[in-house]
This record gives structure tokens, sequence and C-alpha cells, in this order.
């Protein structure tokens, strides 16, 4: 096992409270942005995670990879389609998005078995 993606995402989830705790404006402007790219809701809000995860894997960010895996569950995502948007990271990003699509993968399975 790489990583335990459950621990992992509840600290991550504990930073990101102490923070918005010392830095209330940030996390507010974060949530402006990424509230503004669903308005239109042309895409599904699922399709917004894969694109999400996708974008984690060509970025090589562990934390966007534990929440957006997780959103993408919310909503409905299956392993399949969550592979299919990882193929197009790793056409885009070649050998690092291969690496951390594994980290995905693993991810989804410790996500799914809370």
């Amino acid at each position: 096992m790489m990583q335990d993606w459950n621990d992992y995402r509840g600290a991550l989830m504990a930073g990101i409270g102490d923070f918005a705790k010392h830095n209330p404006d940030v996390l507010k402007g974060l949530s402006t942005i990424e509230g503004a790219a669903g308005r239109s809701a042309k895409l599904e809000p699922k399709m917004h995670e894969l694109i999400a995860l996708a974008v984690a894997v060509t970025t090589r960010c562990d934390g966007c990879i534990a929440v957006h895996t997780q959103k993408a569950v919310e909503h409905g995502a299956s392993r399949e389609e969550i592979t299919e948007a990882l193929g197009v990271a790793i056409a885009m990003n070649a050998g690092p998005a291969l690496v951390y699509s594994a980290r995905v993968l693993e991810a989804h399975t410790q996500l799914t078995q809370v």
C-alpha cells in the first residue's frame, strides 16, 4: 500500500480547517472559485470531479486525489469512468500521470471501503 488514503484525507481536512482559522479569506476565495466553475451547470458534477482527478494526476497533488476521488464516488463515478479520465491524463502527461493514476486507484479502493 502506498498510502492510507482515509487517514490522509482526514488529516488533510483537519489541516485545512486549521489553516481556515488563521486565514479564512483565502478559503472563502477558493470556495468562490470552485463554486463559479460549476455555476453554469453545463457539465454534471461527476464530470467536474473526473476532470479534477485528471488535473490532480497531472499536477501530482495527493490532497486533490484524496478529495476529488471521494467527491467523484459521491457523484456516482465508477472505477471504469475514473480510469477513462485518468487515461486522458496519462495521454497528456505520460509516465508521471501513470504513476499518480495508480495512486488514485488505491485511494478509490480505500475510500470506498469506509
